[in-house]
């Protein structure tokens, strides 16, 4: 199969995430795969050492003919089966473009937010695939009128080697952050910011800390309150065990060093890449039952779901967790299950599967 993916968003966001991964998904499955990306950009980087033929677009809006013409050259050249669009902005121009091409649209949606009435009740109905990420996310379309029988689920799908666990670089991570071997690290990955629940989460994990000494935080990311979140820390008698690195391109390297994840949301998730990719390297993932996160894990078995903002539920999971012999059973049960449900082979089978019989 001929795909041509289009995505000129040059931003690093989740759905930007799930391009880079899905086209080498369908890339290492065997499929012939193109991409119209943004020059130089964050998924342009990704891509770059892909067997994926990558063609330089920047797509501002509907009427871009510089965008469109760039889509008409790489479908020249590869002469796509289907055109697959990620982002927004790109959705009409991909719908036209595939009616005049005469080649079928398959469009995903990272988002559960409304698009506005006209495109909310066409772009479904004149693609001849609508995806979502979650079961959650579907839901949300379906109550906003969508019919059922238009809209597929596709989870994200994770490169399992990307994410192995790796205990030189545990050690490496460890040592630069003046921790030794028998560290507890409760890892953040993600958007510092009120919705994120990353307030509740500093009081569960200070209040857990006086508990078992052994346990550190170590927070990912950066945005709108993280100064403030640091402020908190440093007049806080923890401080010297919250470790604040701000944003790192590449996270996966740090999955070593997490005994566990938190992913502590009180606002709605579409999905949750990060819960995943943890998973995939071992790790047990803290989640709020909130969203599209249920579908990150299995409950009871490789992590556990809780109440968003419930410091003191939260607290008592922390604890839980620092149990070595539940937190390896969990980890080792962690990959498995994410081998199964989101490793990239089963989701280009998937997907093609969903291409072709719809």
């Amino acid at each position: 199969m001929k795909l041509l993916f289009v995505g000129t968003n040059p931003e690093n966001t989740g759905a930007a995430s799930h391009f880079v991964a899905l086209v080498q998904a369908m890339a290492e499955a065997g499929h012939e795969v193109g991409a119209v990306v943004y020059p130089d950009g964050l998924i342009w980087q990704g891509l770059a050492q892909s067997n994926v033929r990558l063609y330089k677009a920047k797509f501002r809006n509907v009427l871009d003919l510089r965008g469109y013409a760039a889509v008409f050259k790489a479908a020249r050249a590869l002469k796509p089966d289907w055109l697959v669009g990620n982002f927004g902005k790109e959705y009409w121009p991909l719908i036209l473009a595939g009616r005049l091409l005469r080649v079928p649209v398959a469009l995903f949606r990272h988002r559960t937010p409304p698009m506005k009435r006209f495109s909310a009740y066409l772009i479904p109905r004149l693609a001849q695939r609508f995806l979502a990420v979650s079961k959650h996310a579907r839901q949300a379309y379906l109550d906003r009128g969508v019919p059922g029988d238009l809209v597929r689920v596709l989870y994200n799908p994770v490169n399992m080697e990307l994410c192995q666990h790796n205990p030189q670089q545990r050690s490496e991570i460890l040592r630069s952050l003046g921790l030794d071997e028998n560290a507890i690290v409760l890892g953040y990955s993600g958007r510092i910011q009120g919705g994120k629940g990353i307030s509740p989460l500093f009081e569960a994990a200070a209040a857990a800390m006086a508990v078992e000494p052994r346990l550190h935080c170590v927070w990912l990311g950066d945005g709108p309150e993280a100064q403030a979140l640091r402020n908190r820390a440093a007049a806080h008698p923890t401080v010297a065990r919250h470790h604040f690195l701000g944003w790192i391109h590449d996270v996966h390297p740090y999955y070593s060093a997490f005994s566990m994840l938190a992913f502590p949301s009180v606002a709605t998730e579409t999905f949750g890449r990060v819960s995943v990719e943890a998973q995939a390297a071992g790790v047990p993932v803290l989640g709020s039952d909130i969203g599209g996160i249920p579908e990150t894990l299995e409950a009871g078995v490789t992590g556990l779901l809780l109440p968003p903002g419930d410091v003191t539920a939260w607290r008592e999971a922390i604890l839980k967790l620092c149990d070595p012999s539940l937190r390896i059973s969990m980890g080792v049960a962690a990959h498995l299950y994410v081998q199964q449900h989101f490793s990239t082979r089963v989701i280009a089978d998937t997907f093609q599967q969903i291409l072709i019989d719809g």
